[in-house]
């Protein structure tokens, strides 16, 4: 019982955003926060599965700087604290994604998210500071 009980869990939809390290490099000498330039590989899915989006289909990462607004709430809370090489799994609530208006015709209103996100880089002043 104990087993369905934890497998009818793990379907149920976040009503908050989920952060989960799948992998996390040993050495890290910088982890990213706001106003971080940070460059990432990802691939975003529904809740159900089906893939809306991925920086390796196109082999080009996706460039932005955190605490900025250029990406939704659940990346900037998400990413925050992650060191270069770091591999999560965002699972983002539609309040912290695109609510109720969807985006793009893939993605529609309410949807719970999935990321799998990797940091490839951090650049900005910060960075550069403390790598000098």
């Amino acid at each position: 019982a104990l087993l369905l009980a934890a497998s009818a869990a793990a379907k149920t939809k976040p009503t908050e955003l989920q952060v989960g390290v799948k992998f996390k490099p040993a050495a890290c000498e910088l982890q990213s926060a706001k106003g971080d330039r940070l460059s990432m590989h990802y691939t975003g899915t529904l809740w159900e599965g089906k893939k809306f989006d991925s920086s390796l289909d196109r082999g080009t990462p996706f460039d932005f700087t955190i605490g900025t607004g250029q990406v939704i709430q659940g990346w900037e809370q998400g990413l925050l604290g992650m060191c270069e090489g770091e591999k999560r799994k965002l699972q983002i609530p539609p309040s912290l994604g695109y609510g109720d208006h969807g985006a793009g015709g893939v993605i529609p209103g309410g949807a719970t998210l999935v990321f799998d996100v990797e940091l490839l880089a951090i650049s900005g002043p910060r960075a550069d500071a403390a790598r000098a």
